[in-house]
C-alpha cells in the first residue's frame, strides 16, 4: 500500500515568505513536515509549490520536489487542482499511484504526529471512510448565528427557522465544528475524485471522519505566528 505525505505551498502570498518564516527558529513548513517524517507507514514524501525557497526548505527535510506551474498558484487558483497535478506527478514520474494521501498545509504549525498516525490507522481498519480530518468545536460561530445581507441591505438568516427552534445560548445549540485546515488524510478510493462529495471540499468525499482537537489553525499574519509559538510550548509542556 502506498501511503504518501504530500506538502503544499504557494510563494505568493499576503504574508510574504509566510511558509518558511522562523516559528521558534525553524521554518514554519518544518513542523507538519517533520510531523509527518516521524510516521513510519508513511512511504514517499512531496512538496508542491512555486517556490523555490519552500522547494528547497522541504527537500531539506526530505521531501521530493514538484514544481507547481504558476497557473496553479495564483490567489484564485484552487487546491484542488494543485493537488491533482501532485498526484499526477508521482504516476508519470515515479510510477506511484497513493492509496492514501496526506496533504498537509505549509503554513500551519499545529499539528501532531498522533493525529497523522489516527487518521491513516482509521483508514486502514474501515476502508469505507473517504478522508479523516482535524476538527475544533465553535459554537460562536455557529451556523444557526449566522446573518447575511438581503436585498434590501438589511440583515438575514441563512435558514427559514420556521420549524426549527433555536436558542440564543450557544450551548444549547448542536455542536459545530470547523475544519482546521491543517491536514487532511485522504481515502483515495473514495474521494479526491469523489463526484459526490459534501461542499465545499468535496475531494473530502462524503463519509468524512473527525479528530476532534482542541485548537488547530493556519498562518495568515505575523500574529498568527506568534500563536503557532505559543501553541507549540503549550505541547511540549
Amino acid at each position: 500500500m502506498n501511503i504518501v505525505a504530500l506538502l503544499t505551498g504557494r510563494g505568493n502570498n499576503t504574508l510574504e515568505n509566510k511558509n518558511i518564516l522562523p516559528v521558534l527558529g525553524k521554518p514554519l513548513i518544518s513542523y507538519p513536515a517533520n510531523a509527518a517524517k516521524k510516521i513510519d507507514i508513511i512511504n514517499y514524501f512531496y512538496i508542491s509549490s512555486d517556490d523555490d525557497q519552500i522547494l528547497n526548505v522541504a527537500a531539506n527535510l526530505g521531501y521530493k520536489k514538484i514544481l507547481r506551474p504558476k497557473s496553479l498558484a495564483s490567489s484564485t487558483a484552487k487546491h484542488i487542482d494543485a493537488i491533482l497535478h501532485a498526484v499526477e506527478y508521482m504516476k508519470i514520474n515515479d510510477n506511484i499511484i497513493p492509496d492514501i494521501l496526506i496533504v498537509f498545509l505549509a503554513n500551519s504549525a499545529t499539528v501532531k504526529s498522533e493525529w497523522i498516525e489516527k487518521g491513516i490507522n482509521d483508514i486502514l481498519k474501515d476502508n469505507s471512510i473517504s478522508a479523516v480530518v482535524p476538527v475544533y468545536q465553535e459554537q460562536d460561530h455557529h451556523p444557526y448565528r449566522a446573518k447575511r445581507l438581503n436585498e434590501n441591505g438589511s440583515l438575514d438568516t441563512f435558514f427559514d427557522f420556521k420549524d426549527i427552534e433555536v436558542s440564543t445560548n450557544r450551548q444549547e445549540l448542536e455542536p459545530c465544528y470547523f475544519l482546521g485546515h491543517n491536514f487532511w488524510v485522504l481515502n483515495m478510493k473514495n474521494s479526491l475524485y469523489s463526484e459526490n462529495g459534501q461542499k465545499p471540499w468535496t475531494f473530502l468525499g462524503n463519509n468524512i471522519k473527525p479528530i476532534i482537537v482542541n485548537e488547530c489553525f493556519d498562518v495568515h499574519t505575523l500574529d498568527d505566528i506568534k500563536r503557532s509559538e505559543r501553541w507549540l510550548r503549550n505541547i511540549s509542556i
